[in-house]
C-alpha cells in the first residue's frame, strides 16, 4: 500500500515524512518552489526533538505517479485547490481508487465522491507549520498529531483499519470511526477563529469576535440538524497526546489560514471554513454575519497579499455592527 499524498504543505509534509520514515511508500505531489527544494534536497522535517531529511520521491501531478488500484491518495492541499486536484487525478487514477480527505472543511469529500467512491475522512489535528520551500515543522513531540479516519458519509471498513495502522505505526494517534463527520463538524467550529488570527494577529482570540463567529456558527449547525462531537468528547479525544513545544527556540507561529496570508500565497481556505456556515446559514434562515465579514476580508486579504495581522478585531467588530 502506497501513500500518494497530493498536496505537500504543512500537513501533507508532515504526514508524508513520518509515514516514509516509518517504512512506508510514499509518493508526494507538490509544486513550484517547494518541489524543486524536495527533488534537489529532500524534505526537512523539523519537530522540537529532532530535524530530519527525506528523500520522497516527489512529482508535479498525478500523471507523474504512476497511481495504482492499491494506492492510497491523501489529499492535504486547501479546499479552494481541491477541484482543480480532482481533474487532474481523475484523469489517471483508476476508478477504484482510495481517496483520503485530510482537510480542512466538510467540503472535500463531497467533492471526491463525485469522481471516487472510496472516500475517507481524516479528523486532522495536527500543528505543523510550512513557510519555507523544502522544510515543514511539526511542533508536537512525540506525537506529531491525530488523525482519525471513517469512511464517507459514515461508517468504516478494513481500508481504514488498514490507514489508521499506518498511521499509528508512522507515529501519530489515529483510530478508525464509524462518524467520521461528526469529528469534522467540530473542527469546523473551531476553524472559525482561524480567520480571527489571520486578520488580527497572532495575539487575537479569545475575545468579542471569536464569540461572535463560534456562536453563529453553533447556531447554524443546529438550525441545519447537523451533528458534531461535543467539546468534552473533544477534549477527551485529545487527551494529553498533543505536547506542543518550540523549534529551535521558536514557537509554531500561527495556523493554517495565518501561514497562507504569511507566504503571500494569493489564495486563502476561509470560502471552506466561515463561508460554509454562511452558506448553511442562508440555507436554513440565520443570518452569520460575523463570518459573512470574516470570509470576505481573508479573501480580498489574499488578492491583495495582505500580510496577517492588516486589522485590528475593533475594526472587524465595527464592520459587523458590533
Amino acid at each position: 500500500m502506497r501513500f500518494v499524498v497530493y498536496g505537500a504543505g504543512a500537513i501533507g509534509g508532515v504526514v508524508g515524512a513520518h509515514l516514509f520514515e516509518s517504512g512506508h511508500e510514499v509518493t508526494l505531489i507538490a509544486r513550484g518552489a517547494h518541489l524543486a527544494a524536495i527533488r534537489s534536497n529532500g524534505l526537512r522535517l523539523d519537530d522540537p526533538d529532532d530535524s530530519v531529511v527525506c528523500a520522497i520521491p516527489a512529482v508535479a501531478s498525478p500523471g507523474e505517479a504512476d497511481i495504482s488500484a492499491d494506492d492510497v491518495v491523501v489529499l492535504a492541499m486547501k479546499t479552494q485547490g481541491t477541484a482543480d486536484a480532482l481533474d487532474a487525478l481523475a484523469a489517471v487514477a483508476p476508478p477504484d481508487i482510495t481517496v483520503a480527505c485530510a482537510q480542512n472543511g466538510v467540503a472535500n469529500e463531497r467533492m471526491v465522491l463525485r469522481r471516487f467512491a472510496r472516500v475517507y475522512g481524516v479528523a486532522v489535528l495536527c500543528p505543523a507549520q510550512f513557510l519555507e520551500p523544502g522544510i515543514v515543522q511539526a511542533h508536537s513531540s512525540p506525537t506529531p498529531g491525530l488523525l482519525d479516519i471513517g469512511s464517507y458519509p459514515a461508517g468504516f471498513d478494513d481500508r481504514a483499519e488498514q490507514i489508521a495502522a499506518a498511521f499509528r505505526e508512522s507515529t501519530f494517534e489515529s483510530v478508525a470511526r464509524p462518524d467520521i463527520m461528526r469529528w469534522k463538524y467540530c473542527k469546523l467550529i473551531m476553524n472559525l477563529g482561524n480567520a480571527v488570527q489571520a486578520l488580527s494577529g497572532l495575539e487575537a482570540g479569545g475575545g468579542e469576535l471569536l464569540d461572535a463567529v463560534t456562536a453563529e456558527g453553533e447556531a447554524v449547525l443546529d438550525a441545519a440538524g447537523i451533528e458534531r462531537v461535543t467539546p468534552d468528547e473533544d477534549r477527551e479525544r485529545r487527551g494529553d497526546h498533543l505536547r506542543l513545544r518550540p523549534i529551535a527556540g521558536e514557537r509554531r507561529q500561527g495556523g493554517s489560514t495565518w501561514q497562507s496570508l504569511a507566504r503571500g500565497a494569493g489564495a486563502i481556505e476561509t470560502d471552506y471554513l466561515n463561508g460554509e456556515i454562511v452558506l448553511l446559514g442562508r440555507l436554513h434562515g440565520v443570518p452569520a454575519p460575523a463570518n459573512a465579514v470574516l470570509q470576505r476580508l481573508a479573501r480580498q486579504s489574499s488578492i491583495d497579499r495582505r500580510p496577517p495581522g492588516s486589522f485590528t478585531e475593533d475594526e472587524i467588530l465595527a464592520m459587523i455592527g458590533h
